[in-house]
């Protein structure tokens, strides 16, 4: 019975539902779960569990609440909270209410997760204590200053989580951080801070880690996905939303559809490891005509290059555009977006992506998130619910290649986000559909998983693995703003899926990501989210016994 379930259509737009029409669904690969047959529902004061594939369960490996082993009194106590407003004991006020003037702290979002093991250990706070081999560490995306953090997996309570650092090497604040990766030429962590005006950076693994700006070399952006390659590249995938449509409309006349702002980009090092010498290149996609696609050639509604982009069946020649090469530009921090303009080709919100295990780093899937808007004219056509791209080259390093869509969303499947390969034919995609749409749609944020292989032209929707639930503290934020602190709200409402990661934690340059195929829940290979805002926990997920 549950092999049978686990080959049934996960829920698909609400007019096939409505008309009662589902398509098998079938998912290559080992991993056989069972489809979670609808999202959880969102209501005012409802706060849902969430709901897995009965093959799955999951267990807390870190809260907002766990207090880290090092504080930073003046900033940070806890895993997921500011010390901006503390109660009478010093601690962060957790839970707004009548008695604290309707105010909390400062949630900090632990965001992006990147699991790495290491024989020999590392070093933490306390000089005396062994923290074992496996960490899991994160950068986190909301409050001030940014900071880095490490869960010590084999640690316990008193040294879960260690606040690796809150300052760079030349004593400034870290910026809030979105994207992380492990690049084992350069055996440094990389960050990305999702700002053009803020650094990218490198840090250290252990205690204290060195944290460094090397955004004159890889640049500045609305940068979030980031990944190494065989060749020692490092793919970035920016998300920057553009303006309303169409374009230089004063409010009311716009539109809820933007326009595609935001860029791909390959940083090709002089040397693989080197962070700072070599050169950014942006992606280049040419329609039927063989003219570049840019963002004016979409800024009107529904323009023929994003129809053409969000077509199945259509292929697009592509090609990589060097726009900085330290050898000429010099290594001062820039604009990534400001010199892609004009020269790339820019998408809806693009904001992670993974090479396929098995293609040798030649095929490379990645997501916009779009307009996330039920009302945006540009659902059905354009990307606005989502897209899943994928690109294909004869080798990670070719200087041209094959684009093509992989997969259109609708209004249940909408709003992607992290993405991880299960196994090499399995790819997992999560949404951040936001509150608005989750609110227009009356369904909370969902994972789902899908055939790499397969043809989503027909109707083919993927499975369900992941229905996210939203914990009381999140359902308060959405229900009271995100308790107000003068001027304005200041903590995010509804659960967001984020930071889904399958590895097995190698270190060296074959454990990269996409390097040996990956087979989630079994033997090394471990399987993490963050559940972010509101509580702000990070799970493991394992198979249920």
């Amino acid at each position: 019975m549950r092999a049978r379930k686990s080959r049934l259509l996960a829920a698909g737009g609400l007019a096939a539902l409505a008309a009662g029409v589902y398509a098998a669904i079938s998912i290559a690969g080992p991993v056989s779960l069972t489809n979670v047959p609808g999202a959880n529902t969102r209501s005012q004061g409802f706060s849902p569990a969430t709901a897995l594939s009965p093959e799955l369960q999951q267990t807390a490996v870190a809260q907002g609440s766990t207090k880290v082993e090092n504080p930073v009194l003046a900033t940070i106590s806890y895993y997921g909270y500011d010390n901006d407003l503390l109660n009478l004991a010093n601690e962060p006020i957790m839970v707004g209410s009548s008695a604290t003037g309707n105010k909390e702290a400062h949630k900090t979002e632990p965001d992006k997760n990147t699991y790495l093991v290491f024989k020999k250990g590392l070093q933490g706070a306390d000089l005396n204590y062994d923290y074992g081999t496996h960490f899991l560490f994160q950068g986190h995306e909301g409050g001030s200053p940014g900071f880095i953090t490490r869960i010590n997996l084999d640690a316990d309570a008193q040294h879960r989580v260690t606040v690796l650092a809150t300052k760079d090497d030349q004593g400034n604040n870290i910026a809030t951080i979105d994207g992380s990766t492990w690049d084992p030429w350069a055996r440094k962590l990389l960050f990305t801070t999702e700002s053009a005006s803020k650094p990218t950076y490198s840090a250290t693994p252990g205690y204290p880690s060195i944290v460094h700006d090397v955004s004159g070399a890889l640049g500045r952006g609305g940068y979030e996905g980031i990944q190494d390659d065989s060749d020692g590249n490092i793919w970035i995938v920016e998300d920057i939303g553009g303006a309303f449509k169409p374009a230089g409309c004063v409010s009311p006349g716009c539109t809820t559809a933007k326009i595609p702002h935001s860029y791909v980009y390959r940083y090709i090092p002089k040397t693989p490891g080197d962070l700072a010498n070599g050169k950014l290149q942006v992606l280049q996609v040419f329609n039927a005509s063989n003219q570049l696609i840019t963002e004016a050639t979409q800024t009107a509604l529904m323009s023929p290059d994003q129809v053409a982009l969000h077509t199945f069946g259509s292929v697009f020649d592509t090609q990589w555009k060097t726009i900085h090469d330290t050898a000429v530009d010099g290594t001062t921090p820039f604009n990534a977006n400001s010199l892609a303009a004009g020269v790339g080709t820019p998408f809806k919100r693009p904001e992670n992506g993974l090479f396929q295990p098995g293609s040798k780093f030649k095929t490379f899937f990645f997501d916009e998130t779009g307009d996330t808007d039920a009302t945006s004219p540009e659902n059905a056509c354009c990307g606005g619910w989502t897209g899943v791209f994928k690109l294909m080259q004869s080798d990670p390093s070719a200087a041209s290649g094959k684009l093509t869509l992989f997969y259109k969303g609708d209004q249940a499947h909408a709003g992607f986000d992290n993405v991880a390969f299960f196994t090499k034919s399995q790819i997992a995609f999560v949404e951040d559909a936001g509150d608005t749409l989750h609110g227009q749609r009356n369904a909370l944020d969902s994972g789902f998983l899908f055939d790499a292989n397969a043809d989503y032209s027909s109707g083919l929707q993927p499975l369900r693995f992941l229905a996210e639930g939203r914990d009381a503290s999140a359902t308060d934020d959405a229900d009271n703003g995100g308790y107000p602190a003068s001027p304005g709200g200041k903590n995010d409402g509804d659960n967001e899926i984020t930071g889904i990661h399958v590895s097995d934690g190698d270190p060296d340059e074959n454990g990269i990501l996409g390097a040996r195929d990956p087979n989630a829940f079994k033997g090394d290979w471990r399987v993490f989210y963050t559940q972010q805002h509101g509580d702000n926990t990070t799970w493991e997920l394992t198979e249920s016994k």
